[in-house]
């Protein structure tokens, strides 16, 4: 199998907390690579700093180091706003803001960093709340109306319409009945299936789309083979 040059890499990841007055080193030296088409799993304990390897890897976290990478062009000469609309970070806990469904996937193109970027027609977006599942809400919907599962779809498929080429995805289907975490999993397989690079925190459900599995614990992370290379 040929494997493609790294879309995503880190080397060498090193983060602290603090805890009851001492820090400990929650990533210790962590390194790996993400391909294009990579669905990489990430497990690991309560605690063992899934959360933070994501914020270091959106960079999100002051105070971690290390070297990132997009495409061979190092972090350092990406402004970290810049860096945020190829490598985008989906929390487990997104919250959709108050208004119409149609409001909320329209944000992210008026933030100071997708300055010049064309948002999605109506057209467009009603195209793609139905690619998702979503044929039944109305653009004019308002938020507070949807489902978790409905909210959980909008907000990734908002993340989605900006065209990141890395998605990180903190247990997106941590709150979400099985069909709902369906869904999410043939957005992301999609996503990937395109091109792009997906590494998802996941807890309770496998996925079974992944082709990469990493484990994180004690500050250091293992696995990161291709399943079936």
């Amino acid at each position: 199998m040929v494997v493609a040059p790294p879309l995503l890499s880190a080397i060498g990841l090193v983060a602290l907390r603090a805890v009851d007055g001492r820090e400990l080193r929650v990533l210790d030296g962590v390194s790996f690579e993400l391909h294009a088409g990579d669905i990489a799993e990430l497990r690991g304990p309560s605690g063992a700093g899934k959360t933070t390897l994501l914020l270091a890897l959106a960079r999100l976290l002051p105070g971690a180091s290390g070297e990132l990478a997009l495409a061979g062009a190092s972090a350092s000469g990406i402004e970290p706003a810049e860096w945020r609309t190829k490598v985008a970070l989906l929390p487990q806990r997104t919250a959709l803001t108050g208004g119409t469904v149609e409001e909320n996937l329209l944000l992210p193109f008026g933030l100071k960093a997708r300055t010049g970027a064309t948002p999605p027609s109506v057209d467009e977006l009603r195209a793609a709340l139905d690619e998702v599942g979503l044929a039944d809400v109305a653009l004019d919907r308002d938020t507070a109306r949807l489902s978790v599962g409905q909210a959980a779809r909008v907000a990734l498929l908002r993340v989605l319409l900006t065209a990141p080429r890395v998605l990180l995805l903190d247990e997106p289907d941590a709150s979400l009945d099985d069909a709902s975490a369906a869904a999410v999993g043939t957005m992301t397989a999609r996503f990937a299936a395109e091109g792009g690079a997906v590494l998802r925190v996941s807890h309770l459900r496998a996925d079974a789309a992944a082709n990469v599995r990493l484990h994180l614990e004690g500050g250091h992370l293992s696995g990161g083979d291709h399943v079936g290379a």
